[in-house]
């Protein structure tokens, strides 16, 4: 049983550490290189990918192929793209926009799939051993975001100069601001490809089969809007979603920004956004482990209640702080993210391993990780890059207001958002709970 779980951690682990390579910092590469206006294309992306690829892919692991397997496959695609991706790097100063793109968009096409997956090989590995889901997988899980953290402080800290390998603190050298950091995604994307060779075997789930073509293809997750509760379930998920990659996206370039700023030019914070972001995470591997004891005593719409608000709260502290005097503020934006995605995210799909039919689970986490990843945030990330595009332009390979107070404005939309979701979803979701269920 330790064995299990100690495996599942370890691909967990890597599963992130791929993603936290160049997520949080992939924007300040890009505006270094002629590429700022398409970041939240770079973005989208992802959002537009998932609104396809995890439902696909939930099906293939549902019905053909164990999805241990397709999971490593699908890595195996992506880490080759975006090594692709470095190499184009390497060979010029400015990468073709196009072609940079769209090997770009191969890789994530197969990564993002990869997310509901690892969930699906949790969830039918710990349940084929006799464990609950709810109580064993967020421990496990955590380690996913350990992942994510020990990349992002890698690429913070790690730099290439003249062929020379080394490390320091907020070097404009370290791979936060150059291709190095798909290097590192891609070649982590490899050898998990490998270690998922080695995972326990997860049969093919037979359910109610009627030989229809809807059942065939997995279709019938999308049955579930039938029900009311899934119906507002899914679709306020979508408008949480769109929060996902605002901050993923921006809030590197957002920070970075106070450089131009004479009175924080040398400010730790501004010369480390990479690191200070981080923060974000180390809070969300240690909320997780809050939510077995939040959904037991709450339940479903309580816990993403409160992630609608800490979405609120983490927008609002990046608008008020700054790296100088302001720095606690960021501080606590970073904080309130680990409950803004935890109580959203994995509590979001730990709902559905509990309440969807066991023969469609894969299809029912793709149909998750479509209306959040993918159509959520597909909008969200062009909204938000046309509302700071409208406010902000690139300048130096900094992203500065038009005017005074403009950066703050946009967080204060995207503030305001969240909070209108969240009173919306409290009095639209119904759900009978009693705590300890």
């Amino acid at each position: 049983m330790k064995n299990i779980k100690f495996r599942l951690i370890l691909m967990n682990f890597f599963q992130f550490a791929v993603w936290g390579a160049y997520l949080t910092c992939m924007g300040n590469y890009l505006g270094r290189v002629g590429m700022g206006d398409l970041i939240p294309w770079f973005y989208a992306i992802q959002g537009i990918v998932s609104v396809f690829m995890p439902a696909l892919m939930g099906i293939v692991a549902d019905k053909f192929v164990q999805p241990q397997r397709l999971l490593g496959f699908c890595h195996l695609v992506a880490g080759l793209f975006m090594g692709l991706c470095w190499f184009m790097g390497m060979q010029s100063a400015q990468p073709n926009p196009t072609l940079f793109i769209t090997l770009y968009t191969v890789s994530v096409a197969f990564y993002m799939p990869t997310i509901a997956l690892s969930n699906t090989v949790a969830f039918r590995i710990l349940t084929d051993a006799g464990m609950d889901t709810v109580k064993d997988f967020p421990p496990i899980r955590v380690f996913g975001t350990v992942g994510f953290i020990a990349t992002m402080w890698f690429v913070n800290c790690a730099y290439m100069a003249d062929g020379r390998f080394g490390f320091m603190l907020g070097g404009e050298n370290t791979f936060q601001y150059s291709h190095w950091q798909f290097f590192v995604s891609g070649l982590l994307g490899i050898f998990l490809f490998v270690y998922s060779l080695t995972l326990p075997k997860c049969c093919l789930v037979k359910g109610k089969e009627s030989g229809s073509m809807v059942d065939v293809l997995g279709l019938r997750a999308f049955s579930l809007f039938k029900e009311r509760q899934f119906a507002v379930f899914f679709i306020f998920s979508m408008l949480l979603g769109m929060c996902l990659q605002v901050t993923n996206g921006y809030a590197g370039p957002y920070i970075s920004h106070f450089q131009s700023v004479p009175e924080f030019v040398d400010a730790f914070g501004a010369r480390n956004p990479t690191l200070l972001t981080s923060l974000s995470q180390i809070s969300e591997a240690l909320c997780i482990l809050l939510i077995p004891f939040f959904l037991r005593k709450f339940g479903i719409k309580i816990v993403m209640f409160i992630s609608m608000m800490a979405w609120m709260l983490r927008f609002g502290g990046l608008g008020l702080g700054n790296p100088g005097n302001g720095l606690w503020l960021f501080i606590i934006s970073m904080i309130v993210y680990g409950v803004a995605f935890d109580f959203f995210n994995v509590s979001g799909a730990l709902f559905i391993d509990k309440s969807a039919d066991k023969s469609i689970q894969g299809s029912a986490q793709g149909l998750f990780m479509l209306m959040t990843n993918g159509l959520g945030a597909t909008i969200g990330t062009l909204s938000a890059g046309w509302v700071i595009n409208h406010f902000c332009h690139w300048e130096n390979g900094f992203l500065i207001g038009n005017t005074a107070g403009a950066w703050q404005t946009t967080w204060f939309i995207f503030s305001g958002f969240a909070l209108l979701v969240g009173v919306l979803f409290l009095i639209l979701f119904k759900q009978e709970h009693k705590p300890g269920k």
